[in-house]
């Protein structure tokens, strides 16, 4: 294992959207950087995606060998993970609850709650392995406390990641390690362009993000990425509370 000479961060669902904004932060204020997703992502590596400063792989969220498997190798290239961020995250199925398959359900609960609880898991294990600090930064929603029509696994899966962070915060405050569920707002990613493409049938509420996106009343995944390198590495950034909802801003 080399000795850590500057901050890691490891990002999950990095390949594109929030994922890859925060990661391009990352590599502006010269962090080190773990990025997996299921595809191997391509930010600020070579060929192979890797570099000095970059690690990137291809993992499994919902695997937790895969994801433990991440962990140890980001530790071994760079001594120590700092800051993880559980970003991986998916929408569908969107639809009434009554029209929703079980097994598309499923699949979306085991990226957006079985995937955060690896991340954590292997993380909190990481911290009191080297008796250190850390931060720990999983991806929530406004849907996490807002109800909406068409959106049910999404509202209870975001729902429960504020409660497993809770719980992750009050388990790990001895060890020194700061959990936080943070909310980024809404940005113009992938995402916001399946929401786009969906009838009122679907999604009631979908005039709404047609009316966001005309009026460009988004937050910039540049403005996320620095907010939460701050959150996690500035002390006079520093939050009260565990889940934390982000201002708009460019």
């Amino acid at each position: 294992m080399t000795q850590a000479t500057t901050k890691t961060v490891l990002i999950t669902g990095a390949s594109r959207g929030i994922g890859a904004g925060i990661a391009e932060q990352c590599l502006a204020r010269g962090y080190n950087l773990a990025i997996c997703a299921r595809s191997k992502p391509d930010i600020g590596g070579d060929k192979s995606g890797n570099s000095s400063q970059v690690l990137s792989v291809a993992a499994d969220v919902t695997n937790e060998a895969e994801v433990q498997g991440f962990c140890d190798e980001a530790v071994r290239r760079f001594g120590q993970i700092d800051l993880w961020i559980n970003n991986a995250g998916v929408l569908k199925p969107i639809g009434p609850l009554r029209s929703c398959e079980s097994a598309d359900v499923a699949t979306h609960l085991g990226i957006n709650v079985l995937g955060v609880f690896h991340g954590s898991k292997s993380f909190s294990n990481h911290v009191r392995s080297r008796d250190g600090e850390g931060v720990l930064i999983n991806i929530s929603s406004g849907a996490s406390t807002s109800a909406y029509e068409g959106w049910g696994a999404y509202c209870a899966g975001k729902a429960a990641v504020d409660q497993l962070t809770q719980v992750v915060a009050l388990e790990e405050a001895e060890s020194g390690m700061r959990a936080y569920s943070i909310a980024p707002g809404i940005i113009d990613t992938d995402m916001q362009t399946l929401i786009r493409s969906c009838s009122a049938d679907q999604f009631p509420l979908v005039e709404k993000f047609h009316e966001l996106k005309a009026d460009d009343a988004f937050s910039s995944p540049e403005f996320v990425g620095k907010s939460l390198l701050d959150i996690a590495f500035d002390d006079s950034a520093r939050p009260e509370g565990v889940c934390i909802r982000l201002p708009p801003g460019k």
